[in-house]
């Protein structure tokens, strides 16, 4: 694969029903490819986390999905309200989830940490009043 292969997402704000339709399609996507399950699992895990999110915190997004040869590349870009100190953001158990989002499951404060977690690179540019932009990075061992 001398060249990218590229999947993009809407990601719907407000819409719990259909986030994470992205990272189910790209789990498709990237089985058709042949890429190995655990890198399948870690990208879709990372881009769920990444979808939830933009739902909870940010009214949508857009998600980007670039496959090279030597890794795959996600990007997630909102017009949110921006994180205004990522290191308290990236902490276990922080979360700024509204009790309803709380009630429904969500919001545990999981979702940065988890992204993290599960990609080989991670990095946030965010601006309050802005958005915030993420791109992490799975490579292919």
């Amino acid at each position: 694969m001398s060249e990218s292969l590229n999947f993009h997402f809407d990601v719907d704000g407000d819409n719990f029903v259909s986030a994470g339709q992205a990272s189910v399609q790209t789990k498709k996507n990237l089985r058709r490819l042949g890429l190995p399950p655990e890198i399948i699992r870690q990208i879709s895990i990372a881009l769920y986390e990444g979808e939830i999110n933009m739902v909870i915190h940010a009214g949508g997004g857009e998600a980007d999905i670039n496959v090279y040869e030597d890794k795959v590349e996600i990007i997630l870009a909102d017009k949110g309200p921006g994180i205004p100190d990522i290191d308290l953001a990236m902490q276990e158990g922080y979360s700024t989830a509204t009790e309803n989002v709380r009630s429904l499951g969500f919001g545990a404060g999981m979702g940065l940490p988890n992204m993290k977690r599960y990609t080989d690179e991670m990095k946030i540019e965010s601006k309050v009043g802005v958005g915030t932009t993420i791109t992490m990075c799975v490579y292919l061992k």
